[in-house]
Parts: structure tokens; C-alpha cells; sequence
């Protein structure tokens, strides 16, 4: 998380007009802070005082899904790990 280009601290404090980088969900987040809250909101008030300029999600074709291993089914054999380069182009 940055806040203005620099790497924010826990603590840090934010002012009107900040600009806020964020990672969630495999997405990178961009949002300008429009008010700054005294005391802890709910969630429709927060949103109330952000603005996001976020790029839009890429569409769902363009995502290619990488091949996934059942959880658990340990170290991949030769034979797995050949099969993923090639598929890979490596």
C-alpha cells in the first residue's frame, strides 16, 4: 500500500486529495480521499468518502487461467513439470 508514491506505515495519517495504491484481489486499486472521518464508520459511509479511479478489470477472455494443482498432491513429477514448460513455451 502507498500513500503519495511512498510505502505507508500502519499509523499513518491521510488529508484530503491523497492519493491511495493498493493491491486486493490480484487487482491494483487507486483511490483519491475525498473527506477524512474523526471516527470509525461502517462501510457506506467509507465508501462515501473515497474516490475510485481504478483502471477497469480486464475482461474475463483476456485473464488466461494457469493450470492449478490439487491441494495437497505434493511435488510435481518430471514428467508434470515438462508438460507445464512446454505449455509455458519455456
Amino acid at each position: 500500500m502507498k500513500v503519495n508514491g511512498t510505502p505507508a506505515k500502519p499509523a499513518q495519517h491521510v488529508a484530503i486529495g491523497d492519493e491511495i495504491r493498493l493491491r486486493v484481489g490480484g487487482r491494483d486499486r487507486i483511490v483519491e480521499v475525498a473527506r477524512v472521518v474523526a471516527k470509525r464508520v461502517g462501510p457506506a459511509v467509507a465508501a462515501e468518502c473515497l474516490i475510485d479511479r481504478s483502471p477497469p478489470p480486464p475482461p474475463k477472455e483476456v485473464v488466461a487461467a494457469l493450470p492449478l494443482r490439487d491441494r495437497g498432491a505434493g511435488r510435481p513429477t518430471k514428467r508434470e513439470r515438462r508438460d507445464t514448460d512446454r505449455l509455458r513455451g519455456r
